[in-house]
């Protein structure tokens, strides 16, 4: 059920948004709720910290040059 506070998203939409803003900017109304849920939720800005240790291992990914060839 969605919430009928426009700027409170589920779990479920935070973690979608978060996913979008990995390829695309996200609007103002967006960026706002997602910031809001962040600051209640418990949950989410753990998932948040894991999006972002992923991230930062595939750009060390990328860069990694393997020395035996």
């Amino acid at each position: 059920m969605k919430p009928t506070i426009p700027l409170m998203l589920t779990c479920k939409e935070a973690a979608a948004l978060m996913l979008a803003r990995e390829d695309r900017a996200l609007p103002l109304m967006d960026r706002a709720a997602l910031r809001l849920h962040l600051v209640i939720c418990k949950a989410c800005p753990r998932f948040e910290s894991q999006l972002l240790t992923m991230r930062h291992a595939m750009k060390q990914w990328r860069g990694y040059v393997d020395g035996d060839d």
